[in-house]
């Protein structure tokens, strides 16, 4: 089996390419695995280190809206794991530019290539903002409306659109997934989990939005891949799953769990003004994946966010460098 994974260098797609050369999931011992990464200002080679040495690993410095490029990595690939995303919401506010060329265009480029080259499964790896703000309880099921509220989760919106619309016009074998917030290892020092303990961690002070009500589901990247894989070996054609983590939380409360975990106070928060279009709560009903790909999260949150935090502890070597780049984005 060959899989290619685009955006493989970086948070998630790393993630998913070590589990799968691992043997962690369901692919086969054999798999041969091709990352595709353009390694902008997330993505990271360092994230592929454990990996590098692995014959089965093929790594493509390049870009999924070239056509030219695409077409020659693609054909031979059983399979596409399409994880490469401009996904920073606040940048998506300033220059939202990136976001229409990479998460639609890009998209759209490796669909038409997937089509043309007989690809036999694509999976759009997608997230819970295309749905926009939920209510104070309840949560979405697949088929609720998509209602975006930041030009990143449109972008995303419009790109599991096309990706569908293949499916449903040409035939081709596409499954969605949507998660809820990821954490873990290897996430670049911009979103909250990240910047927060690599500022903490260095006695920096940490912005927390607004009141610091919102509410985000949380869910450890490794679940997130196992769901992935699953839904790569055994979903649907034309099916949308969710990946809730099943952990909702208040951002303040998450932010008083990261300055315990760092040693600090609520001195080292600073309020500051709220996000333009921030969603309220995320909420995802992750039943369709739990009966259809026997998927459920297994990384209990208290012990994968305590781990995560020893991992930025013992891996300042890896993001320390980053620092610069992540502030250039903010």
């Amino acid at each position: 089996m060959r899989i290619l994974v685009t955006g493989g260098a970086g948070f998630i797609g790393s993630q998913f390419v070590r589990d799968t050369l691992a043997g962690r999931l369901l692919s086969p011992p054999d798999v041969r695995v091709t990352v595709l990464d353009k390694l902008t200002y997330a993505g990271n080679r360092a994230n592929l280190d454990a990996v590098a040495g692995d014959p089965r690993l093929t790594f493509v410095h390049g870009d999924i809206t070239d056509v030219r490029l695409v077409d020659e990595v693609l054909p031979g690939h059983d399979a596409v794991v399409h994880c490469a995303a401009e996904s920073h919401v606040d940048r998506s506010l300033t220059g939202a530019h990136d976001f229409v060329t990479t998460n639609v265009l890009g998209t759209q480029v490796l669909l038409d290539a997937a089509r043309t080259h007989g690809v036999g499964r694509f999976v759009q790896v997608s997230t819970d903002e295309v749905y926009g703000s939920a209510g104070p309880t309840g949560a979405w099921t697949e088929d609720a409306p998509l209602a975006p509220n930041s030009p990143y989760a449109a972008s995303k919106a419009s790109a599991d659109l096309l990706a569908l619309a293949q499916h449903r016009t040409h035939g081709l074998d596409v499954v969605v997934t949507r998660c809820s917030n990821n954490y873990g290892p290897h996430h670049f020092p911009e979103k909250l989990v990240p910047l927060f303990l690599t500022r903490l961690l260095d006695g920096r002070r940490v912005p927390l939005y607004g009141d610091g009500s919102h509410v985000r589901d949380w869910l450890h990247v490794a679940d997130h891949c196992r769901g992935i894989d699953l839904a790569l070996h055994r979903g649907r054609p034309g099916e949308v799953y969710h990946l809730g983590g099943g952990t909702e939380l208040p951002n303040k409360e998450l932010c008083g769990l990261l300055l315990e975990a760092c040693g600090h106070g609520w001195d080292m928060v600073d309020h500051v003004e709220d996000r333009k279009g921030h969603d309220r709560r995320y909420a995802l009903n992750s039943a369709k994946a739990r009966t259809e790909l026997g998927w459920t999260p297994t990384v209990p949150f208290t012990e994968g966010l305590a781990d995560t935090v020893q991992w930025y502890r013992e891996n300042r070597s890896w993001w320390e460098p980053l620092l610069e780049r992540a502030a250039l984005t903010r």
